[in-house]
């Protein structure tokens, strides 16, 4: 769960890869770290903290290369400090390493290698593979190259890793398995990163390795081979990220910018795939595998997170419009089970970056009892999305803040298109509910941009119950998913206990927490559940708890009942989660900014969780 960026060319390494760095901070940032080749040196320069406090430090030193290798550390193996941050030395001090990932072998290979006089500076994983590296290297009179990708053969765990060294000036080796590395490619220059956000500035031509791929740069060409040394034929992408998406744009935060960004993120989910008025609806990932959806006995459905929330409301919609039985799993708790799935099952995978360890994992148990994968993620090229048989991209552009908004709107939408999708065929709905949903959904952005304008009253509501110390969230029906959601985002960035129920288990425990101390926020739009949750508000209010509701626009019960009023626009209720969930957004950030949290970069979070 790290950031890494590499370069080699003519341009000046040092601050190419510094400003990649920031770009990424958003993967990791207890520590950072540069190295770099001058003068026929192999320096390293690395600072605990943000990617800043390098900066800082070196502000002023001419450190000039033109080949490089940084890293952004999420803690792992080691606690964040100078020593523990990448890059890590070699025992000779000819190599360094940047690593993402974990090497699960890594305490029985370095006791071989201190029985042969290796000295350790840090308590990292990292450390040991470079010495491994230089020890097979030494042993066998190997070339480097060779001496990596023996080396990965031996370790146990995952890996997106960059090498240099001092002997071969103008040389990057890069290899990966389960972490994910791409390769841009520009004119006599090339560069490394865990995702694309610091290579769009120079090129939009990249590469994106497979797992037990080698990529070696070396005399200005490229070359990719596998573990058992087959050589592969770069296949070179063209990316559609613009540079605009991943900068500010005059917010304070990427966090903010991108919940405003949500009723284009959700257009955007939408375009070429539906047409109200032509009745269209097609999902073009998933053609040639709509039959086994339809046909499934059952869907389980796997995520971490949001993911898993957005999960949720998927099961809700699934069941409802395509009367298909539906499971949700933690991909965390699916892996170490003995899960009963089968040929006949479907699994969907959910995941913004499309790289999550434990979902990835998911995904080969299922496959390996014959079940039919699809995918859902936000980033093109993925681990995920080659995984899967089939699926779907939510295309809300990259997501920069690490607690997430835009991908969870991109991802319900997504699902609720593939739940209308699957309904249509298989006749459990009819034309014209299949036509109303479809003009539904296409007005949901616009219904999204009616919701910010209460952004003003929910920084107020956010004012009065910033010192608090805990918050509910209730909910029922296809808002429970969004209760949880709500109290995730504001453990996330504020820090402050929240926990989300269904409003009716309240009674069977947690009622014992209220006070007149104790927030309640109760997603009470007019549904299925309406009276049901004004009953709920009511034994709440009785035991004089604070009630915070998010109500359907025009309703004057609730209002009556309750402390503070969020409306949203009226909607068909399986829409009602893209619409209910974004004044719990608006009201954790600022909530987080009046605490004076770091909004986008919270303690302890990384984006995207490759590791276990």
């Amino acid at each position: 769960m790290c950031g890494i960026v590499a370069y080699v060319g003519e341009k000046d390494a040092y601050s190419l890869i510094l400003k990649g760095l920031k770009r990424l901070e958003y993967r990791g940032y207890d520590s950072s770290g540069i190295a770099l080749l001058e003068d026929g040196e192999l320096n390293v320069y690395k600072k605990r903290g943000k990617v800043a406090d390098l900066e800082s430090q070196h502000a002023g030193k001419a450190l000039k290369s033109t080949i490089g290798i940084g890293h952004t550390r999420w803690a792992t193996h080691g606690e964040p400090n100078d020593v523990n941050a990448h890059p890590h030395y070699s025992n000779n001090r000819k190599l360094a390493i940047i690593h993402n990932g974990i090497i699960e072998n890594y305490a029985s290979i370095k006791q071989n290698l201190i029985k042969k006089g290796h000295v350790f500076q840090s308590e990292t994983d990292t450390e040991v593979l470079i010495h491994f590296i230089e020890d097979i290297q030494h042993e066998a009179g190997n070339s480097l190259e060779d001496a990596v990708k023996l080396a990965l053969r031996e370790v146990v765990g995952a890996y997106a890793i960059v090498v240099m060294s001092v002997d071969h000036p103008g040389q990057l080796i890069a290899a990966r398995k389960g972490s994910p590395l791409v390769i841009g490619i520009g004119e006599n220059e090339f560069f490394f990163a865990s995702d694309a956000t610091p290579i769009i500035e120079y090129t939009k031509d990249v590469v994106y390795l497979d797992d037990y791929e080698v990529a070696l740069v070396r005399d200005g060409k490229l070359t990719i081979q596998n573990l058992d040394n087959t050589e592969t034929i770069p296949y070179i992408q063209t990316l559609e990220m613009e540079l605009e998406t991943i900068e500010k744009g005059g917010y304070d935060h990427f966090m903010i910018k991108e919940i405003f960004e949500q009723p284009r993120s959700i257009a955007d989910s939408m375009r070429g795939r539906l047409n109200a008025s032509e009745g269209h609806l097609q999902l073009g990932g998933l053609s040639g595998y709509m039959d086994d959806l339809v046909k499934a006995e059952r869907i389980v459905i796997v995520g971490c997170g949001t993911s898993w929330h957005a999960g949720l409301v998927a099961e809700y919609l699934f069941e409802e419009l395509a009367r298909v039985n539906v499971e949700v799993e933690y991909a965390s708790e699916f892996r170490y089970r003995n899960p009963v799935i089968t040929e006949k099952d479907v699994v969907i995978a959910i995941s913004q970056s499309g790289e999550t360890a434990d979902t990835l994992a998911a995904i080969e148990l299922a496959k390996s009892k014959g079940a039919t994968i699809f995918g859902i993620c936000n980033v093109v090229g993925s681990s995920i999305a080659r995984a899967s048989h089939a699926g779907a991209y939510t295309h809300a552009g990259p997501e920069i803040g690490v607690a997430s908004t835009k991908a969870f709107t991109a991802q319900v939408t997504v699902l609720t298109l593939m739940a209308i999708a699957v309904a249509k065929k298989k006749g459990t709905i009819s034309d014209e509910t299949y036509r109303h949903l479809l003009y539904e959904m296409e007005n949901i952005p616009a219904l999204v941009e009616k919701v910010f304008e209460n952004a003003t009253k929910i920084k107020e509501i956010a004012y009065i119950y910033k010192d608090s110390n805990n918050c509910l969230y209730l909910g029922r029906g296809f808002n429970y998913p969004v209760a949880l959601e709500g109290a995730l985002k504001l453990k996330e960035i504020s820090y402050i206990h929240a926990e989300g129920y269904p409003a009716a288990e309240m009674k069977h425990g947690p009622i014992a927490l209220i006070d007149e101390d104790m927030p309640v926020v109760f997603l009470a739009t007019k549904d299925s559940s309406y009276e049901k949750i004004v009953s709920n508000i009511q034994e709440v209010k009785a035991r004089k708890g604070r009630v915070i509701a998010i109500v359907t626009e025009g309703d004057t019960l609730i209002p009556s009942m309750v402390d503070f009023v969020i409306e949203v626009p009226e909607a068909l209720e399986i829409l009602t989660p893209l619409l209910s969930v974004i004044p719990l957004q608006l009201l954790s950030y600022y909530v987080a900014v009046m605490r004076g949290r770091n909004v986008d970069q919270p303690r302890n979070l990384a984006k995207s969780v490759t590791v276990e």
